[in-house]
């Protein structure tokens, strides 16, 4: 008797890869050798993209120099703000980056005089500043422009603000001025020479995502955590989006469609949008005896909890104890900080009855909302970052390159007679 085998791939390998191991003992995550826990503790996202795009940690001159980099190529062409414009205002914000990368691969082509690495380069600079020129846009605002330049002292000519509030929904969510936790510096950001300090982080991936979404500057903390999620999301093996994008690679098409089809593979609700379904739930409670009550209805009704348990990890998620912390460090002072004692009061129903960890997806949903992020923005997020990993792993397939065409197994049926057209039933 034939052996069922499992759907969705799942247990089986498609190939081999030199880029990140993940659930090793039920948990672990690493990329390129190097543990998450270290990368998000000490690392920035800059770090992390140079690590999986180039296969090395960049020394200090050279992450001064990548950060400029990023930082110079974060400025959208005129031609693509056109585009984006004519993107409907109610467009879904995923296929708004799916239109913006295929658009900019036909005014940027992959040549011989752009390495892939170059190009991802552009697109990691670019992803942020393409979804809030369109955001903005459409709701009347034209604040996506680059911060204000660093006078000779270094310091901004604008004093920061905390960005820390509950009024996703609105064009310029403002938080009021609270105390700052113990253990996390709030003094003004400015720019430096030292990529470590994070007075830098203005002029940073998630330092300029910030400033453009909100029209000033974050604080270290939010800019902190924002920069830590990008680390968190950056890379996970052969997931849906990545193996669709090697499988793009693997025909020999260009850059840009190979991120087209991993941005079009995460649109799917089963691989992105999981954070954007945790915050509906979260919020639709007002306290966590509520949400411990409410848990318990909808698993009584066979409702579908997101953001727990995984496909690979067996015990626990170790992105999600990093971003739980970060979580509750920014509902300290948050608008509706008690959306982290819901989650918590979701956290404890889901394991004592399911016994089902909490997956990256669950916290940063809070996380992000904390910082003044609107939720539909959750998942192009999530493509900001996982640029890096998908570059990685299109740069491994076209090294050892052979089309992935798997075989399937013919379930249908055999030796059917040919029948007239007119006979048909």
């Amino acid at each position: 008797m034939a052996v069922k085998k499992p759907g969705g791939l799942a247990g089986i390998e498609a190939g081999s890869t030199a880029i990140s191991t993940v659930g090793k003992d039920g948990r672990g995550l690493t990329y390129r050798g190097y543990s998450i826990e270290d990368l998000a503790e000490h690392g920035s996202f800059e770090e992390t993209a140079y690590l999986l795009i180039r296969g090395k940690l960049p020394n200090i001159d050279e992450l001064t120099s990548y950060r400029r980099k990023l930082a110079d190529a974060s400025v959208l062409p005129e031609t693509l703000k056109r585009i984006l414009e004519l993107l409907p205002s109610d467009a879904h914000p995923m296929e708004v980056l799916q239109v913006g990368c295929t658009a900019l691969g036909t005014m940027e082509p992959e040549t011989a005089a752009r390495t892939t690495a170059d190009l991802a380069d552009r697109l990691i600079a670019l992803t942020g500043p393409m979804l809030l020129h369109w955001y903005h846009y459409h709701r009347g605002a034209a604040r996506a422009e680059p911060p204000p330049a660093v006078d000779a002292a270094g310091a901004d000519a604008q004093p920061s603000a905390l960005v820390i509030t509950a009024d996703t929904d609105e064009d310029d969510p403002q938080a009021d001025e609270q105390q700052t936790p113990a253990g996390v510096s709030a003094s003004p950001t400015s720019a430096s020479a030292d990529p470590q300090d994070y007075d830098f982080d203005n002029y940073s991936v998630a330092g300029h995502f910030l400033y453009l979404l909100h029209g000033r500057h974050a604080e270290r903390a939010a800019i902190r955590v924002f920069d830590v999620s990008l680390v968190l999301y950056a890379e996970h093996e052969f997931n849906a989006s990545t193996f669709a994008a090697r499988v793009t690679a693997s025909t020999l098409s260009n850059y840009h469609s190979c991120i087209a089809t991993g941005i079009g593979t995460l649109r799917g609700n089963l691989h992105g949008g999981a954070n954007e379904a945790v915050m509906e739930l979260i919020t639709s409670f007002e306290t966590p005896e509520e949400a411990e009550a409410g848990t318990r209805e909808r698993l009584t009704a066979k409702q579908l909890i997101m953001g727990f348990g995984h496909r690979v990890y067996t015990v626990s998620d170790p992105r999600s104890d990093i971003i739980k912390k970060w979580s509750e460090t920014l509902s300290l002072w948050a608008q509706d900080g008690q959306l982290y004692a819901i989650s918590e009061a979701i956290e404890g129903v889901m394991r004592q009855e399911k016994g089902l960890f909490p997956n990256l997806d669950f916290y940063s949903a809070s996380a992000y909302h904390f910082m003044g992020v609107p939720t539909p923005m959750f998942t192009p997020i999530f493509v900001i970052s996982r640029i890096t990993g998908w570059t990685a792993h299109i740069i491994e397939q076209r090294l050892n390159n052979r089309l992935i065409r798997p075989s399937a197994a013919y379930i249908g049926p055999d030796n059917q007679p040919w029948v007239d057209v007119h006979a048909r039933f």
